[in-house]
């Protein structure tokens, strides 16, 4: 069973809860795009938007979510790195080595 992730406020917008779900639906060694948490949420194109709710609602797996060549978060790269070689994702040059789907 997953843990349960924080839930975002009562007046989130249907965009927050969407992201809220889609990100809730990750586990360990699981690695998304930007693009994709967006697209599974049901708002493709909203790559940046799940950026930002990323920034302004601790508490999610933030670093399960990459850009969609696999680049980890500017600044953050060698606690994402960490966090994600812990739960068994490979990381190179910081990047993550993406499988083909």
């Amino acid at each position: 069973m997953r843990p349960i992730l924080p839930m975002v406020p009562a007046d989130a917008t249907p965009f927050e809860r969407a992201v809220d779900r889609a990100l809730a639906a990750t586990g360990p060694g699981d690695v998304l795009t930007y693009g994709e948490v967006a697209a599974e949420a049901g708002h493709a194109g909203a790559h940046r938007a799940v950026g930002s709710f990323l920034r302004r609602h601790d508490g999610y797996p933030w670093w399960r979510v990459v850009t969609a060549d696999g680049r980890l978060v500017p600044g953050l790269e060698a606690e994402q790195a960490r966090r994600l070689r812990a739960e068994g994702v490979a990381v190179r040059d910081g990047r993550v080595v993406m499988e083909r789907r």
